[in-house]
């Protein structure tokens, strides 16, 4: 069973066979997710005329909207936090988000389920927090406390210091270096956490954030612990209307700020002269020439498939030993009843959880057991679904291609693992109510987003795969290619690839003083 169909975006893409004369912009973006869209704005808003292709016929990259038998659903990501990096697009043309977009704080922000049966909420509200980690372990009130401490001098060197800064050079990483090592960043997620939770069923849920951006928690780099205490200073959220709503209003943004946003456009190749780029050349033949070329593709893909043999990325390390983030599948459903005492987002944890991470990561095997994210957008925003009915999506890691799995088979057969998985636990009665299902995997994330082996996050977040380690978000041996993308630093999920583009952003500004300088 495949995918229901895109909803199309309002603005219509070019026909095929339209003129293959080349159109020239300050900037060319090449791919509309929410890096591209954001380096898009940012570029406009410094005075570039800016051309945005992509080509799918909407954009939002994996932000896209299914709807299928009265139900909708957001493909792509459904959890807002810092929301102020979306704020700040809106402000670069003098107007407000609050104006277009409503983001409504969730309570809880996760719900976790645990094989024995018992439940966790994780709440926006410290000593509601606390009230539930005693239900399992009193004392490790205190270690949250401490947790959230090391979090918070995470985050100030993380995210304050680092998220938006370039690092293409490496004395970049030079500098930074000590701080980090105060920091003890060679740890893991889970060295992280376990040094400051005991109970084992805690030490889960505080450790899974990393499983949100693509990486294991058991070797991501504790870096990404800082996610503990951004929740805790902006607050996670949801957009009304859903991801599909902020992209829409985003698309109007980008037409009142004057972006050519062109869609069903395929870029089959990038166009290099020296250590040039001079723009792209669509597989229909179209062209678009460009000063600057900024990237929200996959870049490994980028490198492989649209760049000449000659000027492949020179990586740290070989592709041999590059390691990507986990597949996804993702099952998409309605319900002809309502599961009200389902949370808006729920984290559904298997018998096996370092074991299953292993088997996911290391092996690629897909086993018999998983651990879930099951996301109802119904809890809070009722138009996902008909009356009386839930919409949902699960949300299942799985291996990348790189592993030997056949989706053809393996998919149903999972789905129908998973209904009866959630129907004798949190959503009992899930078979006879279950309607117009069908899902995605790792071979849709290839086809369909260009995402090397079907990862679901690009490369993973280690350590050696953090900052100038990872793809640059300028080219090294070509100056006016630019990445704004989940594979470049700072790296995937929402803020990541927010912040991607204000790291291109302020390599232009630095080159355009640099100009100014010389001129």
């Amino acid at each position: 069973m495949t995918a229901a169909p895109i909803v199309k975006s309002t603005a219509p893409a070019e026909p095929a066979g339209a003129s293959t004369s080349p159109r020239k912009s300050d900037v060319l973006v090449i791919g509309a997710g929410f890096g591209g869209i954001a380096a898009a704005l940012r570029m406009r808003a410094r005075g570039y005329s800016v051309t945005l292709v992509d080509r799918l016929q909407a954009i939002g990259g994996r932000a896209q909207v299914f709807e299928r038998g009265g139900f909708r659903h957001d493909a792509g990501p459904t959890v807002i936090t810092a929301p102020f990096l979306f704020d700040e697009l809106f402000e670069l043309f003098g107007e407000r988000r609050e104006d277009y977009l409503e983001f409504r704080p969730l309570d809880p922000w996760y719900r976790f389920h645990f094989d024995d049966g018992q439940q966790f909420d994780y709440r926006p509200g410290i000593e509601d927090t606390n009230a539930e980690i005693a239900r399992f372990d009193e004392t490790d009130i205190k270690g949250y406390a401490r947790l959230l401490k090391t979090s918070k001098a995470i985050f100030e060197v993380g995210f304050e210091k680092l998220a938006d800064k370039p690092f293409t050079r490496f004395t970049s990483m030079l500098g930074q270096i000590p701080a980090l090592l105060r920091l003890r960043s060679y740890r893991t997620v889970t060295g992280l956490v376990n040094s400051h939770i005991r109970h084992p069923l805690l030490r889960q849920a505080f450790s899974i954030h990393p499983l949100l951006v693509g990486g294991n928690p058991f070797s991501t780099t504790s870096i990404y612990a800082l996610i503990h205490y951004l929740e805790r200073q902006w607050g996670v959220f949801f957009c009304m209307g859903g991801t599909g709503k902020l992209v829409a209003e985003l698309h109007r943004l980008l037409e009142r700020a004057g972006v050519s946003v062109q869609l069903g456009v395929d870029i089959d190749h990038i166009v290099q002269q020296g250590a040039q780029v001079t723009g792209a050349v669509a597989v229909d033949g179209r062209r678009y020439d460009a000063d600057r070329v900024i990237c929200n593709g996959d870049p490994p893909t980028v490198y492989r498939q649209m760049m000449p043999q000659e000027s492949r990325r020179k990586k740290a390390l070989p592709e041999a030993l590059t390691q990507y983030s986990m597949g996804l599948y993702v099952l998409f459903f309605g319900t002809r009843k309502t599961y009200d005492d389902v949370a808006h987002h729920t984290i559904w944890m298997g018998p096996r959880y370092r074991e299953l991470l292993a088997d996911i990561f290391d092996r690629k095997i897909l086993a018999d057991d998983f651990s879930l994210y099951l996301h109802r957008p119904t809890a809070t925003d009722k138009s996902f679904a008909p009356d009386g009915c839930d919409s949902f999506y699960v949300l299942c890691p799985v291996p990348n291609l790189l592993g030997d799995v056949d989706w053809k088979t393996e998919g149903p057969a999972l789905r129908d693992r998973i209904v009866t998985a959630m129907d004798r636990t949190i959503m009992p009665g899930l078979g006879d109510v279950i309607t117009d299902d069908f899902w995605m995997t790792p071979e849709d994330f290839r086809d369909d987003y260009r995402s090397m082996h079907g990862a679901g996050f690009s490369i993973a977040p280690l350590f050696v795969q953090s900052a100038w380690f990872r793809y640059h978000n300028r080219d090294p041996h070509i100056s006016n290619l630019y990445f704004a993308a989940a594979g470049a630093h700072p790296g995937a999920g929402m803020p990541g690839v927010l912040c991607s583009a204000k790291v291109v952003e302020r390599l232009i500004e630095e080159e355009e003083q640099q100009d100014r300088s010389s001129g």
